[in-house]
């Protein structure tokens, strides 16, 4: 049996080069700057118990978590008040390897957390991917992880409509938009912190809005 190739870990910078990708961090794209556009979030009881549960909790302990301990204690109890949750239209998957040919040249990635469309537990067109890690000690690239699987999306879906996602390392999140081969990257919003913890929810609730009114191929 033939074994199979060994898996290419790319960089950031590898997949910029190859795939002449546009890197845009020092201002918006319209999808960024519609995307950033979110509403104030406004929560409810159940949702505002979490949050103050949850918050005192990161600020004490996130530099300490692990990987898994990040993932179980704090992301977890985070994308359920973003509204991150699956309806029917679309699915979400955790530990997804997705795989496909871009340009001839094969890419295979693990997504942390995706949101597609799927049967199931087979994803078919995916819309919204994210990377995560320990605090403060990454153990890979997660941007080009996060590209990988953008590169991968957007073969899949042959669409060209803009894909999503989120880069979390320890406590900061950057926001991520892919279009065409250009991706943006927003400022970095540190999750210990209440005002831009409510504005990263804010934004994961308005990522919904947009799937769901302008992504999906149902509407």
């Amino acid at each position: 049996m033939a074994r199979a190739p060994k898996k290419i870990n790319y960089s950031e910078a590898d997949l910029i080069d190859l795939f002449n990708l546009d890197r845009i961090a020092d201002k918006q794209t319209p999808e960024m700057a519609r995307w950033l556009a979110a509403p104030t979030a406004q929560l409810n009881v159940g949702e505002q118990y979490n949050f103050d549960r949850i918050l005192p909790l990161a600020i004490k302990n996130i530099d300490s978590w692990n990987e898994e301990e990040l993932k179980m204690m704090f992301i977890s109890q985070i994308l359920p008040i973003g509204a991150f949750v699956p309806n029917g239209r679309y699915n979400t998957y955790y530990e997804k390897t997705v795989s496909g040919v871009v340009e001839t040249i094969p890419l295979t990635t693990k997504t942390d957390f995706m949101i597609a469309k799927g049967v199931f537990s087979k994803p078919k067109n995916p819309y919204f991917h994210f990377q995560e890690y320990k605090p403060s000690k990454p153990t890979g690239d997660s941007m080009a992880q996060l590209l990988e699987a953008f590169l991968i999306a957007q073969e899949t879906n042959k669409n060209g409509k803009p894909l999503y996602g989120i880069e979390i390392v320890g406590a900061n999140w950057r926001f991520v938009t892919f279009k065409d081969r250009t991706y943006c990257i927003s400022k970095q919003f540190d999750s210990t912190d209440k005002d831009d913890l409510l504005e990263i929810i804010a934004i994961l609730r308005h990522f919904v809005h947009i799937l769901e009114t302008e992504l999906l191929d149902d509407i």
